[in-house]
């Protein structure tokens, strides 16, 4: 290890930027922390994406909180996926403590609580704005890819979409889609065959049962209005303090699919609909993925691919993204090696596996005589971290093992009265929480079947009454045959001839016997 001098005059020349930035903490070199040696982070280049990773409990959440209310108050707002529910302490003061007090004697500057803005959204029940978009903002190729259909499947869903936009049939919601894959392979079958081509039947099975399996996951109250606007996610306070919006997450772990599908829709809208900001002072929106190894685990591939693009093309629109997981090989190496922030907390080494990864994530810093990072990876306290950025020129700033500084808000959960009583300020939570269910394609297109059942019905007693009637005169004529081609009617028939027959017969040999009778008597 290098003296110590050389160590301070490397981190004062790596962290010293000319813009505004936000302080993590101090350096330490061993076990000695570097008074006032700052390790800053400069805004201008926020924009570039972060990681932050470390074993459970080494403080990740708590170092996202304190990047979040700096950002906060340096005027930029932020989108946090609070995955396990501990950041709502991040819109009250912390109470302080004597530990807090102690750390930051050690870094060099006195501790100030503080909290910031909060607005809280929801994806499901918990308490918060709800968050929604319809399936025709979504798209054709964005709601294939969610549903994870083959290039067939996607084929039909557009067909789907072109005869929804050419009939005025507004797709809104999961009902409208399944009601028009069943219109158009039921009552308007023939007219769909005859403008956009024959559709498989049992590929539109196939996007039924995805469908459903979406539904199953709590999608339903996704897809729909009123339509979150993204603008929403950009608001300063009166104080000039950017809002954190929270989303409530804590009861979808389980459901991937309706994760996913939120993430590729945010993901998709920003960058449809935020202009092109090229390299700005500060980020316009930052963007964290707590507990990022839950969506990479879980996310189909269609996900994978979008964020892998958007993460390419979305630092041009001012928005940074910063990923929140237990090791730095949960995230995708397309994803990786776009990330400019970099917060190593401790990992741990209990298998020969382990002791693989960690060298590896050493590999992912840039090399320093002054730390052996493999071993140091395994040895950080609570609090501290390996940090690496990029400066205003974009190049890497020096390793830095981080003495990171204490949130300045409240470290724990909120209390549901507490919670109540910002949702009752929340301006954006009376905007979306209102239910709009206007006319759609469902409601249109259940008309039209409900028509051609009808007309169906209607065709088909006509046709009843009209075989009621031909059978009816058919009896009416044939009673006459039945009784004569009866058996008892053919008995007695034959019965009578035969006595007619005797009779006559009879007749004749009377006659016949006397004709004999005379001519032997000479009789003519």
């Amino acid at each position: 290890m290098s003296n110590k001098q050389e160590f301070l005059d490397e981190m004062s020349s790596g962290y010293s930027f000319e813009g505004e930035s936000i302080i993590l903490g101090a350096s330490k070199l061993g076990e000695e922390v570097m008074k006032e040696s700052f390790i800053r982070i400069p805004l201008e280049t926020l924009n570039r994406h972060g990681l932050i990773a470390g074993a459970t409990g080494t403080g990740k959440t708590k170092t996202l909180q304190i990047i979040a209310e700096q950002l906060s108050a340096k005027g930029v707002p932020s989108l946090v996926m609070d995955i396990k529910g501990d950041l709502s302490g991040i819109a009250v003061p912390s109470g302080g403590h004597k530990k807090i007090d102690e750390r930051h004697e050690k870094i060099g500057f006195p501790f100030i609580s503080d909290s910031s803005p909060v607005e809280f959204l929801t994806l499901s029940d918990e308490p918060g704005a709800r968050l929604r978009a319809t399936v025709s903002e979504f798209g054709p190729v964005l709601f294939s890819k969610i549903l994870e259909l083959n290039d067939t499947q996607q084929s039909i869903v557009s067909v789907i979409f072109k005869f929804c936009d050419d009939n005025q049939l507004a797709l809104l919601d999961l009902k409208d889609m399944k009601k028009a894959l069943q219109y158009v392979t039921g009552e308007g079958k023939i007219a769909m065959q005859e403008e956009y081509g024959r559709i498989s039947t049992s590929s539109v099975g196939t996007i039924m049962r995805k469908i459903i399996e979406l539904e199953q996951q709590g999608a339903e109250v996704f897809f729909g209005e009123r339509s979150f606007d993204v603008d929403d996610l950009c608001k300063v306070n009166e104080d000039g303090k950017g809002v954190i919006s929270i989303l409530r997450l804590t009861d979808i772990q389980d459901k991937p699919k309706l994760f996913s599908t939120f993430m590729l829709q945010i993901l998709a809208e920003i960058y449809a609909n935020f202009p092109e900001e090229g390299d700005l002072d500060r980020p316009k929106l930052a963007i964290f993925i707590d507990e990022a190894h839950l969506v990479f685990d879980k996310a189909s591939d269609a996900l994978m691919d979008q964020i892998e693009v958007i993460v390419k093309l979305i630092r041009s629109k001012g928005v940074g993204l910063f990923f929140v997981t237990q090791n730095p090989t949960d995230i995708p190496d397309e994803v990786l090696s776009q990330l400019g922030l970099k917060v190593q907390h401790a990992l741990r080494a209990f298998t020969a596996k382990d002791r693989k990864a960690i060298k590896l994530a050493a590999q992912n810093y840039p090399i320093t005589p002054f730390y052996k990072v493999d071993q140091l990876l395994t040895e950080l306290g609570i609090g501290e971290a390996l940090v690496s950025a990029l400066d205003s020129k974009g190049r890497p700033t020096p390793l830095a093992h981080t003495y990171l500084r204490a949130p300045q808000s409240r470290m724990d959960i909120l209390a549901p009265r507490e919670i109540d009583a910002i949702l009752d300020q929340s301006t954006i939570m009376r905007k979306y929480n209102e239910v709009i269910d206007r006319e759609s394609a469902y409601e249109i297109l259940t008309g039209k079947i409900e028509d051609a059942q009808s007309e169906e019905a209607q065709e088909k007693l006509e046709e009843q009454n009209k075989t009621a009637r031909k059978t009816s005169r058919r009896g009416e004529k044939s009673t006459f045959d039945k009784v004569v081609n009866s058996t008892t009617t053919r008995q007695i028939g034959r019965t009578v001839a035969r006595e007619i027959t005797r009779g006559l017969l009879g007749i004749l040999g009377i006659k016949t016997t006397r004709r004999r009778s005379r001519r032997r008597t000479g009789w003519f």
